[in-house]
């Protein structure tokens, strides 16, 4: 694959993985724009593992607890952080992973892949982050992450699995209709986001790596290299500047970009 096209897939979803705008819309938008071959479920696998990277780097600390907890609870522990952070993780995550598994059984995911759904979801979604951001709560912080939480955002999370939606705008509405400030709204939905793309990357990284030549481990790499840097910046760029304004900004560019979709869509 061209050094190019690498780049930009790395970019693409490092930058837009952790902001609510839909990092696999964006994928699967690029090639039928830009007239690009598809990069294919190798690339796609390898951009997320890095990005993966980024969010255990930056939220370390958390996850960290999250792994230690995991051996809390082996061990019948479950009172300390720790464990119930990796328990809350865990409820989280199989929502997703049941739903992901049906789609990816039936091959309903590959109907989605359009740009006439993506365009609605873009619009639609981002107008329903903008109603949970102006009308969410802010009592909450992730201290007080209880399992019931988790399970809604992780049901929540589930419905990002229609192209365009977004991982990490739909965890974030969730958790600011259960009353979560901005940062911590954010901070549950990235540390939301490892199990699950762990989980996505187990999935389709197998089939994708049993196919796979030297060349392609290599494109792998770099893609994924880069989206590791690239989500880094995106993720503490995104974190510090919620300290001081609303989702508003990645609202209007999930609307105007949703519009100018639909336009495309139905009008060609």
């Amino acid at each position: 694959m061209p050094l190019f096209q690498l780049v930009l897939v790395a970019l693409i979803q490092g930058l837009t993985e952790f902001l609510p705008v839909s990092s696999s819309g964006h994928l699967i938008l690029l090639p039928g724009l830009a007239g690009l071959k598809d990069q294919g479920q190798m690339i796609d696998v390898a951009v997320h593992v890095g990005t993966l990277g980024a969010v255990i780097v930056y939220f370390r600390e958390d996850a960290r607890d999250a792994l230690a907890g995991l051996a809390d609870l082996a061990r019948g522990r479950t009172a300390s952080a720790g464990a119930g952070l990796a328990l809350g993780l865990i409820v989280a995550t199989i929502p997703v992973v049941l739903a992901g598994l049906v789609l990816h059984v039936t091959g309903f995911s590959d109907a989605m892949r359009s740009v006439k759904v993506i365009g609605w979801t873009m619009l639609i979604f981002g107008l329903v982050l903008y109603w949970a951001d102006r009308t969410g709560g802010s009592g909450k912080s992730s201290g007080d992450w209880s399992l019931r939480d988790a399970l809604v955002m992780g049901l929540w999370q589930a419905v990002a699995l229609i192209p365009g939606t977004s991982r990490s705008g739909i965890t974030i509405t969730g958790a600011r209709r259960l009353g979560y400030g901005r940062e911590d709204a954010a901070r549950l939905a990235m540390l939301m986001s490892i199990p699950t793309i762990a989980a996505s990357g187990i999935l389709l990284g197998g089939e994708a790596v049993a196919g796979a030549d030297m060349g392609a481990l290599r494109d792998s790499a770099i893609a994924a290299a880069l989206a590791f840097l690239s989500a880094l910046v995106a993720l503490s760029l995104m974190m510090r500047l919620l300290r001081s304004v609303s989702f508003t900004p990645y609202v209007i560019y999930r609307v105007i970009l949703g519009v100018v979709l639909l336009i495309i869509a139905y009008g060609g």
